[in-house]
């Protein structure tokens, strides 16, 4: 499927992964909004786009926010002519063991994935599902909704909520030809390396390479943008609601 034309919605894509996937749809012709809680942050990345040739736009959203969500996707919507694909990225990690963790923290993290994900899913199916016109809603997950870790209890909880809502919406968007997956992913990020590295006092590239790659095939951080770009291109409905795990063999199912 060519997608360009398409437009999309890439949530906390301000930095880390969601600027990646924002940057590679933008460079495959679709006209992308940076959603993003830091809105000066979103335009910053929408601007290096639009100088490199691409087409996008800033906007603020917090996707625990209804009426923000709302707003930002109707915007959005306004200026590229609708949605076609929404990147469900946002998210955050609090590590505690159960018995530590307070209420507060724990709606908090439910909040932004899970809430998040379903506010702005239901926000852009106001555009997918009019005349069939369609699309793609892609979650991003983490591989520990399938293989538990402790100190995580509500990250796992939100992730398999991801899990749930993705394989719903795949059976109630099919009438729509709106397509949903997840793709799940062992958490390696760039922004995980200094941490590790402080108490050991071991150089940031042996944390990658020992502690944060240890285990997979090839020794590669894992390239879920190019994952996105094909689940977008995917000519059919064959995929919709499954989870794809990227993880370069660190876990199998």
């Amino acid at each position: 499927m060519n997608l360009k034309g398409k437009s999309a919605i890439v949530t906390a894509a301000a930095t880390g992964l969601g600027k990646t996937i924002a940057e590679l749809l933008a460079s495959q012709g679709v006209s992308v909004a940076i959603a993003d809680v830091d809105q000066a942050a979103a335009q910053s990345v929408a601007t290096t786009i639009e100088t490199a040739g691409g087409k996008a736009m800033g906007v603020a959203m917090d996707v625990t926010n209804e009426m923000a969500v709302n707003s930002a996707t109707d915007r959005v919507a306004s200026a590229f002519g609708g949605v076609d694909i929404l990147v469900s990225n946002a998210g955050i990690q609090i590590v505690k063991p159960i018995e530590n963790y307070s209420l507060a923290d724990w709606k908090r993290v439910l909040a932004i994935h899970v809430e998040g994900a379903f506010l702005t899913t239901r926000a852009a199916l106001k555009y997918m599902y009019p005349d069939k016109r369609g699309g793609t809603v892609i979650y991003i997950g983490s591989v520990h909704s399938h293989e538990a870790s402790a100190l995580k209890s509500d990250y796992l909880s939100a992730k398999l909520g991801l899990l749930g809502l993705a394989r719903v919406l795949a059976k109630e968007g099919a009438a729509h030809n709106v397509r949903s997956h997840v793709i799940v992913r062992k958490p390696l990020v760039d922004a995980q390396i200094p941490e590790p590295a402080r108490e050991p006092a071991i150089s940031q590239e042996e944390v990658a390479r020992r502690v944060m790659l240890n285990g997979t095939v090839d020794g590669i951080f894992t390239t879920v943008e190019e994952t996105v770009l094909f689940l977008c291109e995917f000519p059919s409905a064959a995929l919709t609601g499954q989870s794809f795990v990227v993880s370069h063999d660190w876990f199998m199912q």
